[in-house]
């Protein structure tokens, strides 16, 4: 019998309730909590897909399941790591943890931890480190992306407490989305403001950002500013505010501080400069600020796009100043809102697992938050001397100052700016602990001790959304092979140094052996160090989160939490008032030059997350964007003489990486985009002077700001050139079930035999509800220099299985080409399950068309062996894959379109389809699209929209 059980969803800060069926030891579905006041029912592509990512399969060829340890890797990297027990890795752990810091002291060992672990595990953390270690050297991924938030929340408000919550939406009139693409990194959040907009036509939406995202489909005015522009934005919109009169004075005057060094300053940006500054319209600028100023509720969303800068903290503050100047925060449909990007971002601030914090939002440098926190630990004192953030903390590894590094579930060789450093940081330190549910992830071949993790669906504990509310997460299954849970993992390694110490009384009494016991434990005492803070939950037991999700703050004998903040105009600082900063506008780190004429931003694809451990095991997934490319302006390419396709060099002040080009309308001249996704397990190769390449963040930068030390990830500045690499390679192959990734491993090696390659799954797109006729393949593409020894093709031929007799051949040597095809008998005919173009491929668009869409291919087996063959007429390419869920591609989406033009589709009972909304619902009818998970709604409204121009110019 099935087993349902509520949890949370493991990706995104919206926080999404989820329920997880399970039959005996295994996930077999997903779907979302209709209950949960986070998405009430609604999952995006991502998590609708939870289930098939937690298969049997998918963790036999994924998960490590045992501890393993890697002997000599310094003088051997990358060696192959051996399995170890649990007793003697975590003894090498501690002895080698030890030995470091009696011979350096304790802030020569660092540990990087991540916004996707649960509250209790960031907890434990923080108290091993800055409780009974003695260093504040203990930071997360949340530093990457949430660190300016927290940041400008505390300069301006008095505490990191977003003062609003997700049903604000609806009662908002009017809504900027500034620096985030809502509908892709917060779908189901989106999918509140659509419904939002159409109950109210008069809400005004604001989208304000350099990139013309799927977001921007829902925006009444639309913003494409010029990168890290938006303090002048912000003060220019100020200005204008003063200039009309539009401000709330009497709520400046009597709730807030510091406005009239700001008023000085603001005098300055005036609307020809601001608009010269950010490169938009006076007229857009001037209507901007009259509806965020006029409206009866003006709620702010935003996202990396403020936070990952240089200026991160004064872009946060200047919104910030807009929202306390014109009186909008404190009542419903009003406030800044900062959407989190991580599940549990918020659950590691409230605990203080950044350097500069301690447990219950208290400041380091506080000495009184400090003994507070040594008083409820049981500790003499806690350390005073700030730590290293994520940033400082590689480089110091990289310099040699921090000589033990323990990495807990997150993947720095994919995620962190500045590869070459993060890399030098791996190569110089004396001991690596990587803590992680996934072998897979890249940062795993740096590690000495490898320590597995339990994941989503295996653990238990509680996790804090964008809006404060505080969710359980619960197993559904039990732990797998030898993993466990993260908070134990650390409990046992602190109890081991503690015996190496001799102390009598353990600070970590936690129960191992009854984890939920142990769990609670951790929860409650966490409550307790919240106690008249500005988070207090103390009112918030296990047991009222068994009933439902609350937010914070919830006091003791309080039955519920507040939705809004600061209704009452006090704030926590010391007089009770919300302080404006006098906010600069600073450009970029790195503005353009001649040599780097590009501005590159890097942001999220639509169906994937972060450095897709987990999304990146499903070809379905891989179905809206197949392959990593660079993405620029149609006019740019043109006058750099790039095809579609085209390789190209982009080349930063740091390194290089090779990349397919693919024209964008939504890329604006002089700028260029990578999904942030791309890391060397997807994207790879070899430079000319044999440097390995390792994915997007090898051309991002480390340059920091300078209050949160969040690193300007969403700026670089690069040149883009032709790679004149005339020998290419295609291999594409259905595989055996469950043995996708256990082939992707296996080419892994080989990746770096070229200049370039890419290795990606891909699938059918079966019916989500149908999971058995889900087919999954592989793609590897490269290109080179000059053609490859034989040998080496021949391995990929035989990793893919097309080196048997059932596999047509063809090779050219003098001309370095190859093609080797794998055809299949089915029925009366042959399908092609597999396929090798090397030195030409031409071909490859209809060739990849007979596989993808498993047509008959008996009559083309001359043809598939021709160099440089023409498509037959009876094979059409295959489109573009738009709605995940039903496996529809834009070619379908046109055709419908065009039915509706020419009256040949009408909705039931509305006659001719005259407005967008018909034609939408048109759609949806005829073929799903968008019926499910909605993630497609916003590019379906484009197509739309630009069918109906097309319509007009025709």
């Amino acid at each position: 019998m099935s087993k349902q059980t509520r949890s949370t969803c493991p990706y995104c800060g919206v926080g999404c309730g989820v329920i997880i069926s399970t039959e005996g030891a295994q996930i077999t579905g997903v779907r979302g909590d209709p209950d949960h006041p986070a998405n009430y029912g609604r999952l995006c592509t991502k998590g609708s897909t939870l289930a098939l990512t937690a298969s049997a399969a998918i963790t036999e060829q994924t998960r490590l399941l045992q501890p393993m340890q890697r002997l000599n890797r310094k003088s051997e990297p990358k060696a192959t790591a051996s399995a170890v027990s649990w007793n003697h890795a975590m003894d090498f752990a501690a002895s080698g943890f030890s030995k470091i810091i009696a011979e350096h002291g304790p802030d020569a060992v660092g540990f990087y931890i991540s916004g996707q672990l649960l509250t209790e595990d960031y907890y434990v953390f923080n108290k091993l480190a800055k409780g009974l270690l003695g260093t504040n050297n203990v930071d997360t991924n949340s530093r990457l992306c949430m660190s300016s938030a927290v940041a400008g929340y505390k300069q301006t408000l008095g505490a990191d407490a977003p003062p609003t919550c997700y049903d604000d939406v609806k009662h908002a009139e009017c809504i900027f989305i500034v620096g985030s693409n809502t509908a892709y990194a917060h779908p189901v959040l989106f999918r509140r403001i659509e419904d939002a907009k159409a109950a109210n036509p008069q809400l005004k939406i604001i989208f304000c950002d350099p990139r013309r995202t799927d977001t921007a489909e829902i925006a009444d005015l639309y913003l494409p500013i010029q990168p890290g522009t938006d303090v002048s934005l912000f003060n220019g919109m100020l200005h204008i505010m003063l200039w009309e009169g539009w401000l709330d004075n009497a709520y400046i005057r009597n709730h807030t501080t510091g406005f009239e060094a700001l008023k000085a300053t603001v005098r300055d940006y005036t609307p020809e400069l601001v608009a010269e500054t950010c490169g938009i319209k006076k007229d857009d600028l001037m209507l901007a600020a009259k509806m965020f100023a006029t409206s009866s509720a003006t709620l702010s969303l935003y996202c990396q796009g403020l936070n990952q800068s240089s200026s991160g903290t004064a872009k946060n503050a200047a919104l910030i100043n807009l929202h306390l100047a014109t009186a909008q925060i404190g009542k419903p449909g009003a406030g800044p809102f900062s959407l989190t990007g991580q599940p549990n971002a918020m659950g590691g601030r409230e605990v203080g697992g950044l350097a500069n914090l301690i447990s219950g939002h208290r400041d380091m440098a506080n000495p009184e938050h400090r003994a507070e926190v040594a008083a409820l630990w049981g500790v003499d004192s806690v350390p005073d001397k700030p730590g290293k953030s994520a940033v400082e903390m590689f480089q110091a590894a990289a310099d040699g100052e921090i000589k033990a590094l323990w990495i807990a579930c997150t993947n720095p060789v994919q995620s962190m700016p500045d590869q070459a450093t993060v890399r030098r940081a791996l190569e110089r330190a004396e001991l690596v602990v990587v803590q992680e549910a996934f072998a897979t992830a890249a940062t795993c071949d740096w590690a000495d001790i490898l320590l597995p993790a339990t994941t989503w669906g295996e653990k238990t504990g509680t996790v804090t959304n964008s809006e404060r509310r505080i969710s359980r997460v619960r197993s559904a299954v039990a732990a797998p092979g030898q993993t466990r849970h993260d908070w134990a993992i650390v409990v046992d390694f602190a109890q081991r140094i503690e015996a190496k110490t001799g102390r009598e009384k353990t600070l970590f009494p936690y129960s191992v052996i009854k984890p939920e016991l142990g769990v609670e434990t951790i929860w409650n005492e966490h409550r307790e160090s919240t106690r008249g803070r500005d988070l207090d939950i103390t009112g918030m037991s296990y047991a009222m989160l068994e009933a439902s999700p609350q937010q914070w703050p919830l006091t003791e004998g309080q039955s519920t939490g507040k939705a809004r903040l600061y209704e009452d105009a006090v704030f926590p600082t010391p007089d009770g008032k919300a302080r404006f900063v006098n906010t600069v506008y600073k450009p970029v780190a790195e503005p353009r030059e001649s040599r780097f004429p590009f501005s590159l931003t890097t942001g999220r694809l639509r169906d994937q997350w972060h450095g897709m451990t987990r999304t990146g095991t499903l070809g379905r997934l891989f179905g809206h964007v197949a392959e990593p490319s660079v993405q620029m302006n149609p006019q740019d390419m043109a006058r750099r003489l790039l095809v579609e396709g085209a390789l190209v060099h982009v080349t930063s002040k740091r390194g290089s990486i090779v990349v397919p080009v693919q024209a964008s309308n939504e890329i604006a001249p002089s700028q260029a985009f990578i999904a942030m996704h791309w890391g060397e397990e997807y994207l790879s190769g070899l430079s000319a002077a044999g440097t390995p390449l390792a994915g997007v963040n090898a051309l991002t930068t480390s340059a920091y700001c300078p209050s949160s030390k969040q690193p300007e990830l969403k700026h670089a500045t690069v040149k883009i050139i032709q790679a004149e690499m005339p020998w290419t390679l295609l291999a594409m192959a259905w595989i055996a079930p469950g043995k996708v990734l256990s082939v992707r491993q296996q080419l892994k090696p080989l990746m770096q035999a070229f200049a370039f390659t890419s290795s990606v799954p891909f699938s059918n797109n079966a019916p989500l509800e149908q999971p058995e006729q889900e087919r999954s393949g592989l793609l590897f593409r490269a290109a080179a220099y000059e053609a490859p020894p034989d040998e080496l093709v021949s391995q990929i031929e035989a990793i893919l299985g097309l080196d048997g007799k059932d596999c047509l051949h063809y090779a050219d040597r003098k001309k370095g080409q190859r093609r080797s095809m794998r055809l299949q008998q089915v029925s009366d005919n042959a399908h092609l399950t597999g396929f090798v173009l090397a030195g030409d491929t031409s071909a490859q668009a209809w060739i990849k068309t007979l596989l993808l869409e498993q047509l008959p291919a008996q009559s083309y087996g001359r043809l598939l062996l021709q160099p440089g063959a023409k498509a037959p007429i009876a094979v059409q390419a295959r489109g573009k894959l738009v709605c995940s869920c039903f496996n529809v591609n834009d070619t379908a989406i046109d055709t419908c379109l065009q039915d509706l033009r020419q009256g040949i589709l009408l909705t039931a009972g509305a006659g001719f389809i005259a407005t967008d909304g018909q034609r939408l619902q048109a759609l949806q009818d005829q073929l799903q699209c968008g019926t499910n998970c909605g993630s497609c709604v916003p590019e379906l409204k484009r197509r739309i929209r630009a069918a109906n121009a097309l319509s007009k110019a025709g």
